[in-house]
C-alpha cells in the first residue's frame, strides 16, 4: 500500500522548537520580497509576533510518505534535467525554487513543445526567456520549482524524463571574420558618405566578431559580384552587403549577390525593420544582404538574425516566416533591445 504525506496544523505559538519544512516569503510594498524564514529553520520564542505579522497563525508539520518528494529535493532533480549545454544553476533553493543561468555568452534557445508538455503535468512549472534571445554569461535564462509543497515522485519523474529531452541551452556564438560590400552609386563615387561601416562594425564588434575587409561597388552587379567574390578571396567567414535591395530599377545588388554565385537566397521578411532583408549562402559562408533601414532604425531584422546566423543556424523561408508573429517593432524613443518583445515569435 503507498504511503501517503501528511500535513498537521500546528498554532504558532504552539510550534516554538519545531522545524519549518518550508521557507516563507515577506512582502514589503515597493520595498522587498524575499525569505523571511528558511526550510529548517527553527521557531524560537522570539519569531513568533514575526510569524503573525505575515499572517502566519498556524504552522504545517510535515511528515512524508514513502513515495512522496519534498519541492526542495523536486527541483534540484528538474534543474539538474533541464540546464543543458550553455547552462548551470546553483544548488541554493530559495522558496523552492531553483534558478538556471547562462554559463557562457551566447543564443538561447528552448525547445518549446518539450517544455509545454513539462508544463502540462501541472503540478511543476518552468519559466523561460523566450527563443533566440541573446544571453550573457550569468545571466538568468529560467526558473524551476514544485507547486505543491510535496508530490509522488512518479510526477518528478515524468518532468525529468521530459526535461532530458533537452529543453533549455545556450548556443556559443562564432567568432567570425566578416567582409562588407558597400554598394551604391551615391557612395561610390563620393556624392554622399557612407553610414554602413560604422554601424556594421559595432554590431559584429559586440558579438565578438570582426570586420577585416570593406569593399565598395557602384550600382552594377557585375561589380558587386566581383567585390563579394574579394570578400572570399580574402577569408571572410561572413559577408554583408548594404543597401539596393529595394523594388528601385537602380538597386542591383540582389542581382550582384546571385552573379557571385549565392546558393538558397531567401529575399524579404515579415519584419519591420527590415521587410526587405535577403539572407543566402555561397558554399558554405553565410551571404547577408541588409536594407537602408539598417542604418536609419537601432534594432531591425538583421539583430534578430545576425545571433542566429553566428550560432551556426540555417535560415530559409521557414525561420523567415515564422517571425512575422513578434515581428513589429514598436520604435521605443529608449530601445532595449532584447529585452522587449520585437522578435519574440
Amino acid at each position: 500500500m503507498t504511503s501517503v504525506s501528511s500535513k498537521t496544523s500546528v498554532p504558532v505559538d504552539e510550534a516554538v522548537g519545531m522545524v519549518l519544512p518550508h521557507d516563507i516569503t515577506e512582502i514589503t510594498k515597493d520595498s522587498f520580497k524575499g525569505r523571511a524564514f528558511r526550510k529548517g529553520h527553527i521557531i524560537r520564542r522570539e519569531d513568533v509576533a514575526h510569524l503573525r505579522r505575515l499572517g502566519k497563525e498556524h504552522i504545517y508539520v510535515l511528515q512524508l510518505g514513502e513515495n512522496d518528494i519534498h519541492e526542495n529535493e523536486a527541483a534540484l532533480l528538474m534543474a539538474e534535467a533541464l540546464a543543458g549545454p550553455g547552462t548551470e544553476y546553483s544548488p541554493e533553493i530559495v522558496e523552492g525554487k531553483v534558478t538556471i543561468r547562462a554559463a557562457r555568452d551566447g543564443l538561447l534557445k528552448i525547445n518549446r513543445e518539450a517544455l509545454l508538455r513539462f508544463n502540462m503535468l501541472g503540478e511543476v512549472m518552468c519559466a523561460t526567456l523566450q527563443t533566440n534571445t541573446p544571453v550573457s554569461q550569468g545571466e538568468d535564462i529560467a526558473a524551476s520549482k514544485l507547486i505543491p509543497l510535496v508530490t509522488e515522485r512518479q510526477v518528478i519523474d515524468q518532468a525529468v524524463a521530459i526535461a532530458r529531452e533537452g529543453i533549455i541551452q545556450v548556443l556559443p556564438l562564432r567568432k567570425v571574420s566578416a567582409g562588407l560590400v558597400i554598394t551604391g552609386n551615391e557612395v561610390f563615387y563620393g556624392r554622399i558618405k557612407d553610414g554602413f561601416e560604422q554601424v556594421l562594425r559595432d554590431k559584429l564588434t559586440a558579438l565578438g566578431s570582426r570586420v577585416d575587409c570593406v569593399h565598395f561597388a557602384p550600382d552594377d552587379p557585375r561589380l558587386i559580384a566581383e567585390e563579394i567574390q574579394r570578400c572570399l578571396t580574402a577569408g571572410a567567414e561572413l559577408v554583408i552587403t548594404s543597401g539596393g535591395l529595394s523594388v528601385d530599377p537602380d538597386d542591383v545588388t540582389r542581382q550582384g549577390i546571385n552573379e557571385a554565385g549565392a546558393e538558397d537566397v531567401v529575399y524579404g521578411t515579415p519584419v519591420l525593420p527590415g521587410a526587405m532583408f535577403l539572407v543566402g549562402r555561397i558554399g558554405q559562408v553565410p551571404v547577408v544582404g541588409l536594407p537602408a533601414c539598417g542604418m536609419f532604425h537601432q534594432t531591425t531584422v538583421f539583430d534578430l538574425l545576425l545571433p542566429r546566423i553566428l550560432a551556426g543556424e540555417s535560415i530559409g523561408r521557414k525561420e523567415l516566416a515564422a517571425m512575422g508573429h513578434g515581428g513589429l517593432c514598436r520604435k521605443c524613443k529608449d530601445c532595449r533591445y532584447p529585452v522587449c518583445n520585437f522578435g519574440k515569435e
